[in-house]
């Protein structure tokens, strides 16, 4: 009797493990959703954005932090290296009653940690801090419009050859002058950018700093592309909220998490920022797959799936 029931409790035990077994095999450890984008109105004033996309942002960079400043004469250091990107204002600054420089909107200021910014006008800036302090042979004050070693360099979210491209920092020495690591800019007008992301290892977060916008300026972006990857798995009902679309004005900042899928429209001029800087390889393109998911559902006209005609006919990484 003593031996059946061991028989039998070993069937039973060999019996659950093998559920176990199959539970764990059909249902692998699922992988964090993507963030999605946020945006912030700061022309009116929008704190509330502005503190959601801080927490994010922090959260995912360590050793960064940013903020907004809206209508000051000054800076005062506070022992931290800052990168400060005008939004409003322009006239004369200087950096610790010295080094002094004429400024305007779309200019970079790069502030060591025991410096600090007073003006003769008022001013907006959104601010970054950056654990990285910015190399000795790059200008305190950074012009995209006034130095003549920033170029229009067409590429990237503008491949127009009249192209306004132009890169403020940059990680490679041969696209720009000013090198530097911890963070980087450019100032480009986007008409049509390409769809692509930044993967969540080995990317970077980016920003758009709204700067001028054409009534049609548009960012559409979407947090799927696990989904816009995989073009046969998606039926016409998951297409219809693939991606979505959001009007730009003067004065908004987006936010644009590792891993969210992002395209410029219709006309705007922005700083695109990247944190920690654009690493060669990490924009990945996807408008092959758009356009296979519109061939594959018969998707057309108002109710196709937008994306690059030029970027579409093969796989984008730059």
């Amino acid at each position: 009797m003593t031996a059946k029931l061991i028989v039998r409790g070993s069937i039973l035990l060999y019996v659950v493990l093998g559920i176990m077994a199959c539970q764990t095999t059909s249902n692998p450890p699922t992988e964090p959703p993507i963030e999605n984008m946020k945006i912030a109105r700061l022309s009116v004033g929008d704190t509330t954005a502005l503190q959601q996309i801080r927490n994010q942002f922090v959260k995912n960079n360590p050793g960064y932090d940013l903020s907004y400043v809206e209508s000051v004469l000054e800076l005062p250091s506070q022992g931290s290296n800052r990168v400060v990107f005008i939004q409003e204002g322009g006239g004369t600054a200087s950096i610790n009653g010295q080094d002094s420089s004429k400024f305007s909107v779309g200019d970079i200021i790069l502030l060591g940690d025991a410096q600090g910014i007073t003006t003769d006008s008022l001013f907006s800036a959104l601010v970054f801090t950056v654990p990285e302090a910015p190399p000795e042979n790059i200008p305190a004050f950074i012009r995209p419009d006034w130095d003549l070693n920033i170029t229009d360099v067409p590429g990237g979210c503008a491949t127009e050859t009249n192209a306004y491209r132009r890169i403020l920092l940059t990680w490679l020495g041969k696209v720009g002058p000013y090198n530097y690591h911890a963070i980087n800019a450019h100032r480009v007008r986007i008409m049509d950018s390409f769809s692509h992301y930044h993967p969540k290892e080995g990317g970077f977060d980016e920003f758009y700093l709204v700067q001028m916008a054409l009534p049609e300026a548009k960012i559409l972006t979407s947090a799927q592309v696990r989904k816009i990857e995989d073009p046969t798995s998606v039926d016409e009902e998951e297409a219809k909220g693939l991606i979505e679309s959001t009007n730009l004005e003067v004065g908004d900042l987006v936010y644009l998490p590792r891993g969210v899928m992002h395209r410029g429209v219709g006309g705007v001029l922005a700083q695109v920022i990247t944190v920690p800087g654009f690493i060669p390889g990490s924009e990945v393109g996807v408008d092959h797959h758009l356009r296979r998911i519109n061939q594959i559902l018969s998707l057309k006209g108002a109710k196709g799936l937008p994306y690059n005609e030029a970027a579409s006919t093969e796989a984008v990484i730059k």
